[in-house]
């Protein structure tokens, strides 16, 4: 049997696993030339030869909520336990414990007690919440120097005195908040210097709603900072300076073009009482380009029942409301449209509702193109250039955020994840659809561009260890 198997015309040829000798391999390298654009890949190679080998538990930290590392690795920040102040630490380098670790005399207390301060040394304490706001644990963002970072802090509004009409209703899209599940805040984003620990710049955002958890309303895309206020339904456009600052580039929502608020005053007819935009009749600036923009679709496919079929859903097109969106470049915006109970958490379960996606130029004022959230052209898309998505390193000239769009690993895994919602008992694959593009907008900077997270070096159960920068259980096996 087994010369007949080999002897046939299908002759399999036992992969060849490549040598993992580091002074082999750093021979190859100076001896080789790799092939144009593998050398990013050639070099983090690097990291099999020299990677974790064990696991020390039960470490004693300060009193704080440890947050996440600047994407230079030099810094690490926390948030104190009062939730009022950030946490800045210097990262001492892998070898900072070393000695320490190779003593014998030294017992595994000891170790536990004096491992922190070994590795990171605390650089400064910055106090920046306001009275009665308290930092989010779960929202920071690094700029690409690893120079600044920003914070959130937030408080919620009290019932009495309750705030006045006209500031929880700024314009005529602003929605009805729901006082339990989505409770109008107080905000302030807080820019700090973490080489000298001094507050730069802030932003306050009165009676709003902002989500702050893992970044879903603030994206940093290089130095464009855009802020998403679901109550007002605006988005706010700062470029954060290199000298620490905040500059107001433009708003988006109400109006689309920096003149258009001149013009919508210069027509509008002078009364004694002071205007309110919440009573305007017309629809304001982006609402009308998406709703355009459908019309144009629909009068473009030239039948009659494309055309009939906008006017039956006029009325949901007109009451949708902006839920999320993340900056694809400095240009365009991608923005996740839904119904009022599902933006103000009404709904129970939010991703199994009918939802769009909206992909919006800043700087031309055009919607460029609507995709439901069954669109398996958009999944496609999403598929393809997922790393264009995720944007996890865009200081690098390489991503490596280990996707489906860069790594075949990852995409048998989605493959597999898509398979089992298909052939789920209520799936199908409009409901794979659905499950995949819930991921869309995607949180800035929540993805891991580690090698030792990358599929092709390293072998990992996602079920402990992700690329996603999310905090989960210790599992029962050290690292290996």
């Amino acid at each position: 049997m087994d010369q007949s198997f080999t002897s046939g015309p299908l002759k399999f040829k036992p992969r060849r696993v490549k040598n993992q000798n580091i002074v082999w391999k750093l021979r190859q390298r100076e001896t080789h030339l790799c092939k144009t654009g593998t050398h990013f890949h050639q070099a983090r190679s690097f990291n099999q030869n020299i990677f974790p080998n064990f696991t020390i538990v039960n470490v004693e930290k300060p009193p704080c909520f440890l947050r996440k590392f600047s994407p230079d690795g030099r810094h690490f920040v926390a948030f104190s336990l009062d939730q009022s102040s950030l946490e800045i630490y210097e990262f001492q380098g892998a070898s900072a414990a070393g000695e320490m670790l190779a003593n014998p005399q030294v017992n595994s207390s000891t170790i536990r007690s004096k491992l922190f301060s070994q590795f990171f040394r605390q650089l400064a304490v910055t106090t920046v919440a306001p009275n009665n706001e308290h930092l989010n644990r779960e929202c920071s963002l690094f700029t690409d120097d690893g120079r600044y970072v920003i914070v959130c802090s937030a408080c919620q509004l009290p019932e009495d005195p309750h705030p006045y009409f006209y500031d929880v209703y700024r314009n005529n899209e602003s929605v009805t908040p729901h006082h339990q599940r989505c409770a109008l805040e107080d905000y302030t984003l807080h820019l700090i210097d973490l080489y000298t620990g001094m507050l730069s710049d802030s932003r306050s955002f009165k009676c709003d709603k902002i989500f702050l958890s893992h970044n879903q309303g603030l994206y940093l895309y290089k130095d464009l900072l855009a802020v998403l206020s679901v109550q007002h339904q605006t988005i706010h456009i700062f470029q954060v300076t290199s000298d620490g600052r905040f500059i107001d580039v433009r708003t988006i929502g109400r109006f689309c073009n920096e003149d258009d608020e001149m013009m919508s005053a210069a027509v509008r007819p002078q009364e004694n009482r002071p205007f309110r935009p919440y009573n305007e009749k017309c629809i304001n600036g982006l609402k009308h380009r998406l709703l355009v923009f459908l019309w144009r679709r629909a009068q473009s496919i030239g039948t009659l029942l494309a055309i009939r079929r906008f006017y039956q859903h006029f009325d949901l097109f007109r009451n949708l409301k902006m839920w999320k969106m993340q900056l694809l470049d400095e240009d365009h915006v991608f923005i996740k449209y839904a119904s009022e109970d599902v933006v103000t958490l009404r709904a129970n379960d939010p991703n199994s509702q009918p939802s769009f996606f909206v992909i919006y130029n800043m700087k031309t004022t055009e919607i460029l193109s609507v995709y439901e959230n069954t669109s398996e052209e958009l999944l496609d898309l999403f598929e393809q250039f997922c790393d264009h998505f995720r944007n996890a390193m865009l200081h690098a000239v390489a991503q490596f955020t280990c996707s489906a769009s860069s790594n075949i690993h990852a995409r048998q895994i989605l493959r597999r994840f898509k398979h089992t919602i298909i052939n789920a008992k209520y799936g199908g694959q409009t409901e794979a659809i659905k499950r995949l593009l819930a991921q869309l907008p995607i949180s800035s900077q929540s993805y891991s561009s580690s090698p030792y997270l990358d599929l092709s070096l390293f072998s990992y159960d996602d079920k402990w260890v992700s690329v996603m920068e999310r905090p989960k259980a210790c599992g029962d096996h050290p690292i290996r």
